[in-house]
């Protein structure tokens, strides 16, 4: 017998879609898009018009960032902080670095006790910190005043203008060596002992063990907290802005490019070109974050 092909075509079933994930993606997706994208979004909408006299609110296009990036004050804040970043970060890494590495090589007595007492001030404010700070730079009613009283001296004001990046940088530090002390710690915690056994029959020192087997193990830790600092840095804001009543003379009102922004914003009324210098700010942190973490991965390759 043959079979006799009826030429009708059977088609193929499509799988059905398969909605369940998003069902989880969702919520986080919404938002994600409210808190993170939306003000984004905005801001860069907001950027490119001007509010005016005559005429009410119009459309500028990119004049706002044109204005900007002519701004000689938005210049200067964004030198200040460069040079915050290139003198605080690097003190303020190394030293939780080297903390990070005392408590772990298990020969710090208390270690316990250091590990939360360094880390504790993470837990104060921003605020508080900065006003504890200010209060005992003063030198008629802080320490600095109370120990030129009391020896005789004279210690200039940390709250003079030449000195006044040294003493934020100081705060700053404070506030972060425990936090960036944190991070290093963990990433040395995982680190395989088989390494340490291996270098100790080879004879490798202290030091050996560290510039050999610690550091490199910890670069990745290494390049998150540089990451955060810098983001950090560009985004300074706190610490001049509770200061500048303490010193007015030292702290101007675009001492960096973040507390422009917001006396632009709500002091001068200037929503449009504030959210400008916003965006540009930004752009730079994530350029200069980029080309760091760029860096980070050729050396590591």
């Amino acid at each position: 017998m043959t079979t006799i092909a009826t030429g009708a075509t059977v088609k193929a079933s499509k799988p059905k879609r398969n909605w369940r994930p998003w069902t989880f993606m969702g919520p986080f997706m919404l938002v994600f898009a409210l808190v993170f994208i939306a003000p984004i979004a905005y801001s860069i909408v907001i950027s490119m018009f001007r509010d005016q006299l005559v005429g009410g609110t119009v459309f500028v296009g990119l004049d706002n960032y044109v204005q900007a990036l002519q701004d000689p004050k938005l210049w200067q804040a964004l030198t200040r902080v460069s040079l915050f970043l290139v003198v605080q970060v690097p003190i303020m890494l190394g030293i939780s670095l080297l903390v990070a590495l005392a408590i772990d090589s298990a020969r710090l007595y208390g270690s316990n006790f250091f590990r939360i007492a360094i880390f504790m001030p993470y837990a104060v404010p921003a605020v508080v910190a900065s006003l504890m700070w200010g209060f005992m730079y003063g030198t008629r009613f802080g320490l600095i005043g109370n120990i030129n009283e009391a020896f005789g001296l004279s210690i200039p004001s940390p709250l003079a203008p030449e000195w006044i990046l040294a003493a934020i940088g100081n705060i700053v530090t404070w506030e972060f060596v425990g936090y960036n002390m944190l991070i290093f710690y963990a990433a040395l915690r995982v680190i395989p002992h088989d390494l340490y056994e291996a270098a100790e029959i080879d004879g490798a020192g202290q030091w050996r063990v560290i510039t050999a087997i610690k550091i490199p193990a910890i670069r990745g830790a290494l390049m998150i907290a540089t990451i955060f600092s810098i983001i950090g840095s560009f985004q300074l804001f706190n610490e001049p802005s509770i200061l500048e009543s303490l010193a007015p003379n030292a702290i101007t009102s675009y001492f960096t490019p973040n507390l422009y922004a917001y006396n632009l914003s709500f002091s001068g009324q200037q929503y449009s070109y504030a959210a400008a210098v916003a965006i540009i700010m930004g752009l730079v942190t994530m350029a200069i974050a980029y080309a760091v973490q760029l860096s980070g991965s050729r050396k590591g390759a």
